[in-house]
């Protein structure tokens, strides 16, 4: 039986994804932008994101030139934002400390903001074909399932068995290949439900096809149920139409991107609305109450509006309208609000 490094080539090289945005014109830059947007996100929903993030930031050069502001808005809709933050972040650090050029080491990878062991060690392998282990979502449960580990995921002894499993299982030739090809495995054959096994070109000795335990694999310990935070978003207008928003400086999901006013109760609303607007007895307008899920809560906002003067004084303050909105980074819920509201 040929080794297992070798049927995945064979595999990925007939049935393997080979045209997707990043293999095209394949470079370090390209595979880092893409390993970051991969994290936690379809590859389908990365792909028109990817391409137009590209198209503006062609380079490390052009995306540290440019500011964090222009950065997420490129970024919004995609979520988890603190990653274009990071990227920014490394993309400064980069131009200052290694001449525009990803390192092509791997400690000098994992200290740059928001790439762990398995983003350098993608970018090695994909992008400068360097022997380099990675586990990501679709390698545990392609190497769980073959060898048949049944513990926790969420233990660091599983984990560390899992990473060193994956580095014993490396090439010494077409490294990116195969890097490429246990991803493509995970994600179109061993995938989390429906398992195409009778396809695999590992099943000959997968240990829980044979055990009858491939659905069962791998253990994750039980995610506990979503809570749900409950806001109320204050939504001052113009009688130009124009709506005002506030940059979100406390750290969190949303730092740095353009929000409503934020708080827990109407009457601090209210409270806003004199401090900064001076408005002695504002007039509230409720309109339709929004609902959003994230990963590890639900959102439900009351917006209200309220109608203002505009001012330029306003310090982290800017008025936004149709024309404007797709430039700034605007997180997709607030986003699709300000295009649903009909002002009064």
């Amino acid at each position: 039986m040929k080794k297992f490094s070798t049927r995945l080539i064979d595999w990925h090289d007939k049935y393997g994804r080979q045209d997707l945005p990043w293999q095209t014109g394949k470079s370090p830059y390209k595979v880092w932008i893409s390993e970051i947007m991969l994290q936690q996100t379809q590859v389908t929903t990365v792909i028109p994101y990817f391409n137009k993030f590209l198209l503006r930031f062609p380079n490390i050069e052009k995306l540290a030139e440019s500011e964090l502001d222009e950065v997420m808005s490129y970024w919004s809709g995609l979520g988890y934002y603190s990653r274009a933050r990071n990227l920014y972040k490394a993309a400064l650090e980069i131009t200052c400390k290694h001449k525009s050029k990803l390192p092509n080491s791997y400690n000098e990878l994992v200290a740059l903001p928001g790439i762990g062991k398995t983003t350098a060690g993608a970018i090695l392998a994909l992008g400068f074909q360097k022997k380099a282990a990675i586990l990501d979502g679709n390698v545990k449960r392609v190497l769980t399932r073959h060898r048949k580990i049944e513990t926790d995921l969420s233990k660091s002894s599983t984990l560390k068995k899992l990473w060193k499993l994956s580095e014993l299982l490396l090439p010494d030739v077409r490294i990116d290949t195969y890097t490429q090809a246990i991803m493509d495995l995970g994600a179109i054959v061993c995938k989390k439900k429906s398992p195409l096994c009778e396809i695999c070109p590992v099943n000959k000795d997968c240990l829980a096809l044979k055990a009858n335990l491939v659905d069962c694999l791998p253990v994750k310990r039980k995610i506990k149920t979503k809570t749900t935070k409950h806001v109320h978003w204050l939504i001052p207008y113009s009688h130009k139409g124009r709506f005002l928003l506030q940059k979100r400086l406390n750290k969190g999901l949303w730092e740095g991107l353009w929000v409503f006013i934020e708080k827990e109760k109407e009457e601090m609303l209210k409270k806003e609305c004199k401090s900064i607007f001076q408005i002695k007895d504002p007039s509230l307008i409720q309109i339709k109450k929004v609902k959003h899920s994230f990963s590890h809560f639900n959102l439900e906002a009351i917006p209200y509006l309220v109608k203002i003067k505009e001012k330029k004084s306003i310090k982290n303050t800017v008025w936004v309208d149709s024309k404007n909105i797709e430039s700034l980074g605007i997180p997709s819920p607030v986003k699709k609000t300000i295009k649903e509201i009909r002002v009064p």
